[in-house]
């Protein structure tokens, strides 16, 4: 498989640039994890640390579910990876988690966030609330912290493929 990362246009609208920026960013994690195996994608960057490719996928995946079904549109999905008890559970890998399965699950998220976003205006308020702060948050401020997310996770995945083998680039 080939990730294509296309380069967001620079004279778009605001919706079709912030979505723009956001496939961008998840194009870029895939893109990371091209041509790995299972274990070195399940490869931690540095001990104590558990963060790994695969971790950062499935993490993602939690992160597209927690904002695009459960804040955008209430919807009582429970989590993906973690429980109460493990609440880093994205990132405790075992020798049977795959990358197929990660990848399907994370890319089922993000179809669903688009077709749930694409409901929504960029000034129309979310269905649920923060489950912190009880707060509602406009469509634009979601996309502009998913695209945060994203960028600081990259930042990660570069320095986790550097390691496992050398690979560099934006």
């Amino acid at each position: 498989m080939t990730t294509e990362r296309r380069e967001p246009a620079n004279t778009a609208d605001e919706r079709t640039m912030l979505e723009g920026w956001l496939d961008y960013h998840r194009q870029t994690l895939a893109w990371k994890c091209e041509g790995l195996t299972d274990a070195q994608l399940r490869t931690a960057s540095v001990e104590p640390s558990e963060l790994s490719l695969m971790g950062l996928v499935r993490h993602m995946a939690e992160v597209e579910r927690g904002w695009f079904r459960k804040v955008l549109v209430a919807e009582d999905a429970g989590p993906i990876y973690y429980t109460d008890e493990d609440q880093d559970g994205e990132f405790h890998l075992s020798e049977s988690d795959t990358w197929a399965e990660a990848y399907a699950t994370w890319q089922s998220e993000i179809d669903t966030a688009r077709l749930n976003a694409a409901r929504f205006g960029l000034d129309d308020l979310s269905k649920g609330k923060s489950r912190r702060t009880g707060e509602q948050f406009n469509l634009r401020w979601i996309y502009t912290h998913m695209i945060e997310e994203y960028a600081r996770h990259n930042g990660h995945a570069d320095l986790v493929r550097e390691r496992l083998d050398g690979a560099t680039g934006d």
